[in-house]
């Protein structure tokens, strides 16, 4: 199933594409729904830059733990001033574990005022599950976009 993010972030496109390519920036809009922390030496990168998996642990509200799954970033341009940043990542315990398939798309590209067309796809499966998944994974999007578009004018 696919959940899908179309907004328009109050923010130039450089200002934006640095901002998703930020840990920092995705442990603020993942929370207080998920607490993410490194798993890896040195913990979080000060961006991503597509140098292989990325350990982390999750736990939802900071307090049920969710597993650990990889953050496996790389980078693509489209035509039309597109930047996309792909996470190939996968569950590798806990109740995550049963996604089998996650494709997630982030795509950076300019509006007519400056502004930054943001999209954001995510397809997962999960067998039988995956309704179930589905919605949960909907509700953290929407709130996850909410706080984007409330932090893209901070990022500047």
């Amino acid at each position: 199933m696919n959940v899908f993010l179309r907004l328009t972030l109050d923010c130039e496109p450089d200002v934006a594409w640095r901002a998703i390519a930020n840990p920092k920036v995705f442990t603020a809009v993942s929370s207080p729904w998920l607490k993410i922390v490194s798993k890896e030496q040195g913990g979080f990168p000060q961006a991503w830059i597509g140098d292989g998996p990325h350990e982390v642990s999750m736990r939802l509200f900071g307090l049920i733990p969710m597993g650990h799954q990889t953050i496996d970033v790389s980078f693509t341009q489209r035509p039309g001033g597109v930047r996309m940043m792909i996470d190939s990542g996968k569950a590798l315990s806990g109740p995550m574990k049963m996604v089998k398939n996650w494709d997630h798309r982030m795509a950076i590209s300019p509006t007519e005022n400056n502004q930054t067309l943001y999209r954001d796809r995510l397809v997962v499966k999960a067998g039988v599950l995956t309704p179930f998944v589905f919605i949960g994974l909907w509700t953290f999007w929407q709130i996850r976009g909410a706080k984007l578009k409330k932090l893209a004018p901070t990022w500047s």
